[in-house]
């Protein structure tokens, strides 16, 4: 699978695994070990979702070594601040068995992320972490923790799939060579994007799935995804799309999709704020 550099020269794979929402420990571990089998070096994971140490152990089980592997994990609002963020990221070493994480992002743009950052920027300057960034960080956030810090992130991932394609936002992190991360990048499901017309039309005349083409699309605008399943045969599919490329037309179809807003989440809204700060924890 190709690899993207980062803005502090570090490789990352262009093509992951996320395992948000996978909650049976077991269901995790199955899925992470296919995963690898079936290539992928990219497994994204996060303090909040649960499922650490069932990565941790996939891996383990897997025979690749920790070096092959590129393991992200993510802070979430309950632990933010500097002490705090300093005793999740070693609860999240230990849950996932590696003494070091190639990423580590801040989850949310809420809490004190200014104390998580000075955290985080302690780490990756100790060589605890390879590269350190943000989640679900809009421009004006992004700007303000870029002018305010001394370490610049290199990775924002955010909500980015044909309805939601976040340009604006892609436009900043451009400017400031923040590496796109797409998370949902099948919306989840929503609105009927795997019967989408123009998607599946494009499928059809390269015998692919909407989600393929999904995936090319995104691969081919330079942004880092990783979708999810707990399939077996849609964990090698997502990952097929080396055998063909989406012209420049199919390329410009797939960008008209965009409708300028989130479907899964609204990072200002205050009934979001409520609820994502309502989600608590014991890692």
């Amino acid at each position: 699978m190709d690899t993207i550099m980062l803005n502090n020269g570090i490789e990352m794979p262009g093509l992951g695994f996320g395992v948000f929402q996978i909650t049976d420990l077991k269901e995790c571990e199955d899925s992470v070990l296919a995963a690898i089998r079936a290539g992928y070096r990219l497994i994204d994971t996060a303090a909040c979702y649960g499922n650490e140490q069932a990565v941790g152990e996939a891996i383990r089980k897997s025979g690749v070594e920790r070096s092959e592997m590129f393991l992200t994990s993510k802070v979430w609002i309950q632990d933010s601040g500097y002490e705090k963020t300093m005793r999740s990221f070693e609860k999240s070493l230990e849950n996932l068995g590696t003494d070091y994480l190639d990423l580590y992002l801040i989850h949310m743009p809420y809490g004190d992320y200014y104390g998580s950052w000075r955290a985080m920027e302690e780490l990756y300057e100790s060589g605890r972490i390879k590269a350190i960034g943000v989640c679900n960080f809009e421009e004006d956030r992004l700007v303000d923790l870029i002018l305010n810090h001394r370490v610049m992130p290199a990775v924002n991932q955010i909500e980015l799939h044909p309805f939601c394609q976040q340009k604006k936002l892609r436009k900043v992190m451009e400017k400031y060579r923040i590496q796109a991360m797409a998370w949902a990048p099948f919306a989840e499901g929503r609105d009927g994007i795997f019967k989408e017309k123009g998607l599946t039309e494009i499928g059809n005349s390269y015998k692919k799935t909407p989600a393929q083409v999904i995936i090319k699309w995104l691969r081919q605008n330079g942004i880092i995804t990783i979708p999810k399943s707990i399939h077996e045969e849609r964990i090698r599919e997502n990952s097929a799309i080396d055998d063909f490329e989406l012209s420049e037309a199919e390329m410009a179809a797939i960008d008209g999709m965009d409708r300028g807003e989130s479907l899964i989440l609204k990072i200002r809204s205050l009934e979001e704020v409520y609820r994502l700060h309502d989600i608590r924890f014991v890692q």
